[in-house]
């Protein structure tokens, strides 16, 4: 058929249409002329078509915010949800942008959290309410990781020690400070602490299998590792097997952080712990990306040991109804208890230390 006949029958239709019809659609709108070159395309159309994306709000920047780990980068739990939330882009789900480092020691993270140069550190319960109340730093607890505290003591065990009574007798090792949870598991086992002699042995647990000390204060999740690696079978006690409140890791803000970015804080959180249940669920996993911060030269099955030891204090009877960091007044109060009978620190109000309202969904 020739292009003219095409071009007469459309014609035709046209006047048919306009003739039944008393309000016509103008012709102009369809066919500017006979040429079948100059007909709409589908692209044409297209383009004229208000684009629903262009009228939209554009995404917000990624906010940027800064996580210290309380110590170099290895298999601690806070840490290693951090680190997961980072590769699998939990944290760019929840459009945040996280510079992630590790502490240079000597306390230096929570100075930094409390100056606000730092939002988010790591750090132990006990410590945390140590320097809530001195020398008053305005730090809080947004998670307890830790339901459990991360601390035991260690005997070899050729030694037949079945309670801590038979530590009597012997000689009991600490680090640096004598630690509440010490003085507070001797009590509650009914021994007596004039018959034993409390040494300060520093941060060598070579100092246990060398019989230089007869009981050696432990991190559940790292120094066992070590000892078993070398040889040595040993046993393990800790306070709460004796009813002696302890409290783990937890991640750590300001007050003023809290108080000026609480909706960052929620998106990091729901991040984080995020990338906790993941490790959970996928430990090689976790570990392969625990290594990639860690160096290759990191012992990969020490690596292993600490997560899965940490994973079995992730949870307790208050996680099991609230959620994975809920964190009781009753929790924290008899942790300040411990603290106040025996290292004489200030008693503080624990709800200063402590909040959940990031948690709440």
């Amino acid at each position: 058929m020739s292009k003219l006949k095409v071009v007469l029958r459309i014609l035709i239709l046209v006047q048919l249409v306009t003739a039944c019809n008393p309000s016509p659609t103008p012709v102009s709108t369809l066919v500017s002329t006979a040429t079948a070159s100059q007909v709409p395309t589908v692209n044409q159309i297209a383009t004229a078509i208000p684009s629903a994306t262009a009228t939209s709000a554009p995404t917000p920047e990624p906010k940027q915010m800064t996580f210290m780990a309380g110590y170099k980068p290895q298999a601690n739990l806070p840490f290693v949800g951090v680190y997961v939330a980072q590769e699998k882009g939990f944290f760019q789900d929840e459009n945040l942008e996280v510079n992630i480092e590790h502490s240079p020691g000597s306390g230096q993270h929570l100075q930094l959290v409390a100056q606000g140069k730092v939002q988010v550190t790591t750090q132990d319960a006990a410590i945390l309410l140590r320097r809530r109340s001195d020398p008053g730093l305005p730090l809080v607890s947004i998670a307890l990781i830790g339901q459990h505290g991360q601390q035991a003591f260690a005997a070899l065990h050729s030694n037949n020690f079945l309670t801590p009574k038979d530590w009597e007798g012997h000689t009991v090792g600490f680090k640096g400070s004598p630690p509440p949870e010490l003085f507070a598991l001797i009590s509650a086992a009914g021994a007596d602490i004039t018959k034993m002699e409390i040494v300060n042995v520093g941060f060598d647990p070579r100092i246990l299998t060398e019989g230089k000390v007869d009981v050696y204060p432990v991190y559940k999740s790292n120094e066992p590792f070590m000892i078993g690696k070398w040889g040595y079978d040993i046993d393990l006690w800790t306070a709460e097997e004796y009813g002696v409140q302890t409290l783990g890791l937890t991640y750590v803000t300001s007050d003023d952080t809290l108080k000026n970015d609480p909706e960052m804080l929620k998106r990091f959180l729901r991040a984080a712990i995020k990338g906790i249940l993941y490790a959970e669920q996928n430990p090689e996993e976790a570990i392969d990306i625990v290594l990639k911060y860690a160096g290759p030269e990191t012992d990969r099955d020490n690596m292993m040991f600490m997560l899965q030891s940490e994973l079995k204090d992730l949870r307790s009877d208050t996680t099991d109804q609230f959620g994975i960091g809920w964190q009781t007044e009753e929790q924290w109060q008899a942790m300040m208890d411990i603290l106040v009978t025996y290292e004489s620190i200030a008693e503080i109000d624990v709800d200063q230390v402590f909040t959940n309202d990031l948690l709440i969904k």
